[in-house]
């Protein structure tokens, strides 16, 4: 079975609820992953938005969560995850608001498109601090066994 990364919130590039954007209350989705190859050792979970600042002319990917070391025996993160309810010894990296933790949706135009990466690692990786999306992306670096995406796509109502 292939690891699947799924959530009660919305599904396969469904429209993800106000609730879990900046026009709601900004709590991150419940996640659900299953199908973890043999040899996983711990995940990693990148949230990022390919389509900033608008999808007819994207310039960047904007990051939106960055979260490693999830422990290889887990198998969800509830809605609206604190840090202190994160799975023992998660740890945070920075997103693009130069902070840890969830930030959701806020499309200054258009419907963006939301890609929820989750990573099977062979591996726990050192502390890194709170690293970036491209410096996890470095430490994670031949050490993927597997990768599950779930899509989701937000437009703020006029």
């Amino acid at each position: 079975m292939a690891l699947s990364l799924t959530s009660k919130a919305f599904s396969q590039n469904g429209s993800i609820p106000a609730l879990h954007t900046s026009d709601g209350k900004d709590v991150s989705p419940p996640l659900a992953w299953s199908g973890a190859p043999a040899g996983t050792k711990s995940f990693a979970l990148i949230v990022d938005d390919p389509d900033a600042p608008d999808p007819k002319a994207p310039k960047m990917t904007w990051v939106h969560w960055v979260l490693y070391d999830i422990p290889a025996d887990a198998r969800e993160l509830p809605e609206a995850v604190s840090p202190k309810a994160l799975p023992a010894g998660t740890r945070e990296g920075k997103n693009d608001w130069k902070r840890t933790g969830y930030g959701g949706p806020s499309p200054p135009i258009g419907r963006h498109r939301y890609f929820h990466k989750l990573y099977a690692l062979d591996l726990v990786l050192p502390d890194l601090g709170t690293p970036t999306k491209a410096q996890l992306e470095k430490a994670i670096s031949g050490h993927v066994l597997e990768k599950a995406e779930l899509v989701g796509t937000y437009e703020r109502k006029k």
